[in-house]
């Protein structure tokens, strides 16, 4: 052999020893698995069909790969299966939360922006993301990072590329605000120009660049601040609006040339009337809606999300009595208003405004909402299927089907009977994969 011919083959040896240690430093989510994953039997005492009520007893889930392939009473169990009893235990699609802040945390949201850096905050909404998918809600609308700009993609596309754990997630970025509004920092000395949370749009045409700008950055759908702030005068909700309905019209018209939609924060008359008549797809708080934004909200299909949990958490966390005092006076005349909004036939979709309280715990709002009004069968259809429609995700998750993403949950008991039995979720797959057993 030449010399030559012997010096390519050291490089050739070199080349593939630098190939190989390229592919052991991958992430482990963009290599190829050795084997295709076994299938996976999951078996417990019940299993709720979410879209008819019935229980199955006892009910079983096929699944292969990432998707369900079967469910019933008995489901085949094909060989070298994976089978998990989950003993007395109710097998349920994985619960969706349409309104969470993965970048807030308990304490002083305005001074979060201010004195923490946007990468301590993303390293503090991986965490959130974690403990919201552990607990069982496998998929997130997060309205808003407060601050954080589109720090909210990289979060959703880690999880997505199997870096992180966390909920499928539909994302906004930032919320849109206008100048003085509801997330602008108000309270401080103008002199230091503190920045407001949110993106600045004081026109229609600056609602649709900042839109724009926000599509390129990643993000799914608009959030829009339309209401606040928010004052009780002589027992009845007051809060001026931020946008006429023609700049709605013109934010919703520009999301649907992007292929998404809106969502609006929007607590009361007449910003709540606006957003209806623009029809945004979700009406977020909607403490206060009269019978013509009721009507609208029904004909053109909006959901509301009343966010009872965060409500309820500032009535008993606030730093004085007065604060707690008024906030429970605010949580009373929304429990009035809902049992009218249940009563007219609303729509709903469950969200809890996680983040201003701890992440992992926001089920609360479904015992919430039955605890106010509704059957619990109903609560769990907002949730999941209306979570779904609310989402884009409608026919591939909130049901155990055929042909749905593997995204399932087990709680102890029954929860038609108790459903605060979501509170304590024992048992969580998604896209699949077991996180928590």
């Amino acid at each position: 052999m030449s010399t030559f011919d012997s010096i390519r083959r050291f490089e050739a040896s070199l080349l593939a020893f630098a190939a190989c240690l390229v592919l052991l430093n991958q992430p482990a989510a963009a290599q190829k698995p050795v084997s295709a994953q076994a299938p996976i039997v999951l078996h417990a005492a019940r299993l709720l069909q979410i879209d008819t009520g019935a229980i199955l007893q006892p009910g079983e889930v096929l699944v292969e790969g990432d998707r369900i392939h079967a469910v019933g009473t008995s489901v085949e169990h094909p060989a070298g299966a994976r089978v998990i009893d989950l003993g007395d235990t109710t097998l349920m699609p994985g619960m969706i939360d349409a309104h969470v802040h993965l970048f807030l945390h308990p304490g002083a949201e305005d001074l979060q922006t201010v004195i923490e850096s946007v990468p301590w905050r993303t390293i503090l909404a991986e965490q959130a993301a974690k403990d919201d998918v552990m607990a069982g809600f496998t998929a997130e609308r997060d309205m808003g990072t407060e601050g954080a700009g589109s720090a909210d993609t990289a979060v959703r596309n880690a999880i997505n590329q199997g870096l992180i754990p966390g909920p499928r997630l539909r994302i906004s970025g930032n919320a849109i605000d206008l100048l003085g509004g509801h997330e602008d920092a108000n309270r401080y000395n103008p002199a230091q120009h503190v920045l407001s949370n949110a993106d600045y749009a004081n026109s229609a045409e600056q609602i649709v660049e900042v839109m724009r700008e926000q599509h390129k950055e990643g993000s799914d759908f608009a959030k829009i601040y339309e209401t606040g702030s928010d004052h009780m005068i002589d027992g009845v909700l007051r809060t001026p609006y931020q946008y006429t309905a023609a700049q709605l019209t013109a934010a919703v018209e520009e999301a649907h040339r992007l292929g998404t939609v809106v969502a609006v924060h929007a607590m009361g008359e007449p910003g709540t009337l606006y957003a209806a008549q623009a029809g945004v797809a979700s009406i977020d708080h909607a403490t206060q809606l009269s019978d013509e934004t009721v009507r609208l909200m029904k004909e053109k299909g909006i959901f509301a999300v009343p966010t009872f949990t965060i409500f309820d958490y500032f009535a008993h966390h606030r730093e004085s009595q007065d604060q707690a005092a008024a906030e429970a006076e605010m949580l009373e005349y929304k429990i009035r208003e809902f049992k009218k909004q249940v009563a007219a036939g609303v729509s709903f979709a469950v969200g809890s405004d996680v983040g201003p309280f701890p992440h992992g715990t926001q089920a609360r709002e479904l015992t919430l909402m039955v605890q106010y009004g509704m059957k619990p069968l109903a609560v769990l259809q907002a949730d999941m299927i209306n979570g779904a429609k609310l989402l884009g995700w409608q026919g591939q998750i909130g049901e155990l089907k055929a042909g749905y993403f593997a995204d399932i949950i087990a709680v102890p008991g029954n929860p038609l009977e108790d459903v605060s039995a979501c509170e304590r979720v024992s048992f969580v797959m998604k896209n699949g994969v077991v996180l928590r057993q």
